[in-house]
């Protein structure tokens, strides 16, 4: 039988894979005191695999390793685009700070562990790197150490060598931590992700809807545009009940004013108390439960000559006699300003007459299959852009060594990008949710199924010995410690929600399985926005201190 799959190499390969995977993520499923590996599962069982010679062609492991890692980081970054810049502005600062401690307290473990222990700095590096399970750290160390002058060829061998040694504990150590945080703190992931959630609601000042009633004398003929500061506040206006009249009705820019009538808004609630202030009074009357041929309707945008415009530019109200309230994109709920340009799958809300909301569908699409498409040629466009990102060289003053994002930090940075842009020209940048989400665990599952088996096949030797055992353990307080002092001073001085707090150590550790285990823990995507708004620092200050320490510590 061997010999047989001996001469079908993809058969072999694809069969290794899904043996790996299916035990993996069989063993992850196994729970002790209530935690489980989850998706990391499958890297150990890729080690036993590899322990046993059970592996691919270096080519073939190399190839898929890193195209689920791509897969992975490029669809993270599409999901968390949209709230990124919002995150980076309230919490990018602290997240960093703490994220860079764990950085440089880890380097400085390295260099007291090298020279108390006499470990080669060439070594000290690797273990640095796999620690940190930071691959192009370890990449920037080899080329930072072949430019030494007159450096010893054996030497060059020893970064991969600690590298493969203190990795697979790298991952474990930081799933580690966040277990170990959860428990002394005795933290409730669900109450800290439906705390997260309040303040992420409260930070973005949802929408909300306010019944006003006209007092002010001033306003008596006006037209709705002529509200003074109505369009600097953002506020809409949907629905109108005339003194007069006992039936609401629909309101436009054109609508006139008369003292005594009610108005429904929706706007933020600060600037609805603001424009209360301006018009009369807050009307105990709900608009939304009064009789009267007004009703409103939710489509989605999917038409593609419409994106782009903004909402006074597809003239609505005129055209339609209808009014859009609200816009929802990427689960982010807005007030629909006029200047607010549409984008592919925004859900917009909108209020008038039945007969004249039923004419909106051909106009803006409202196709659940065109919402179910997944564009094949943008994702793969993405990707390559991506790609090139990764590989471009920076070089920052006098370093020996330009830097690179390499294969995880350029397609992260470029789907974040592409995520706030989501259209250029006819390209549309979108991702269903399912598609993000499946191509995301396929991502991660073959990432760690590769790697495990990459470092399965020397792990078990260099452990049982005496020196892999001092790397190991050498690599254990590089993982864990800085990441313990972390966790301590977010929770305990940062008042840090558990949630950002496990986003925040997996992207200090650039590490993709440990954002995959804090999504499972949390059953929630929330630590990927932390973990978006340190990676591209993080990743580059690691590979910068790698090179730093070879230069100065390796000669």
């Amino acid at each position: 039988m061997s010999e047989f799959l001996a001469k079908q190499p993809v058969a072999y390969a694809m069969l290794i894979l899904a043996g790996v995977v299916v035990s993996g993520l069989a063993l992850g499923k196994v729970k002790i005191g209530g935690v489980g590996l989850g998706v990391a599962g499958v890297l150990f069982s890729g080690i036993l695999f590899g322990h046993f010679h059970m592996t691919l062609p270096a080519e073939t492991l190399g190839f898929v390793r890193d195209f689920g890692l791509i897969l992975f980081v490029y669809t993270i970054g599409l999901q968390v685009g949209p709230g990124f810049v919002t995150s980076l502005r309230k919490q990018g600062l602290p997240l960093n700070a703490l994220a860079i401690g764990v950085v440089l307290l880890g380097a400085l473990l390295t260099i007291i562990s090298s020279r108390l222990l006499q470990i080669d700095m060439a070594a000290a590096v690797g273990i640095f790197s796999g620690a940190t399970t930071n691959t192009p750290s370890l990449g920037a160390a080899q080329e930072a150490l072949k430019q030494l002058p007159g450096i010893d060829p054996a030497r060059v061998s020893l970064p991969a060598l600690g590298y493969a040694v203190a990795y697979p504990f790298g991952i474990v150590g930081i799933i580690l931590a966040m277990v170990i945080v959860r428990a002394i703190a005795r933290i409730n992931p669900v109450e800290e992700v439906a705390a997260f959630e309040k303040e992420q609601k409260g930070e973005s000042e949802q929408p909300a809807r306010m019944n006003i009633r006209v007092r002010n004398p001033n306003l008596n003929g006006l037209k709705l545009h002529e509200i003074p500061s109505k369009e600097a506040l953002g506020v809409v206006i949907s629905r109108i009940k005339y003194l007069s009249e006992t039936d609401v009705s629909v309101a436009n820019s054109e609508t006139v004013l008369h003292v005594g009538d009610i108005l429904l808004a929706v706007g933020s609630p600060k600037n609805l108390h603001a424009l209360c202030l301006i018009v009369g009074a807050e009307s105990p009357k709900d608009l939304m439960e009064t009789p009267g041929p007004v009703s409103s309707e939710r489509f989605v945008v999917t038409r593609k000559d419409i994106l782009g415009k903004t909402i006074r530019e597809m003239e609505l109200t005129q055209r339609y006699g209808v009014t859009v309230t609200r816009v929802i994109r990427a689960d982010v709920e807005m007030t629909a300003i006029p200047s607010l340009r549409l984008q592919f799958g925004d859900k917009l809300n909108v209020v008038g007459k039945a007969a004249d909301i039923a004419a909106l569908a051909p106009l803006l699409g409202n196709s659940v299959k065109d919402m179910n498409h997944t564009n094949i040629i943008a994702m793969f466009i993405g990707i390559g852009l991506g790609v090139l990102v990764g590989l471009y060289p920076f070089s920052f003053g006098n370093m020996p060594m330009p830097v690179r994002l390499g294969l995880a930090g350029g397609p992260l940075i470029v789907a974040i990008l592409l995520s706030r842009v989501r259209r250029l020209g006819t390209m549309i940048w979108y991702m269903p949710l399912n598609a993000n989400l499946a191509l995301r665990e396929l991502g991660i599952t073959l990432f760690l199924a590769c790697a495990g088996l990459k470092a399965g096949e020397h792990f078990m030797y260099v452990l049982l010995t005496t020196q892999g055992f001092l790397w190991m353990t050498c690599g254990a307080a590089i993982t864990l410690l800085p990441l313990l002092l972390a966790a301590w001073v977010g929770r305990i001085f940062m008042k840090m929600n558990f949630v950002t707090l496990c986003g925040m150590l997996s992207g200090s550790m650039t590490d993709p399985p440990a954002l995959a285990f804090a999504n499972a823990v949390n059953n929630s995507d929330a630590p990927s926005v932390a973990y978006a708004t340190v990676y591209p620092l993080t990743m580059l200050l690691r590979i910068l201190v790698a090179q730093l320490l070879i230069v100065f510590f390796a000669r």
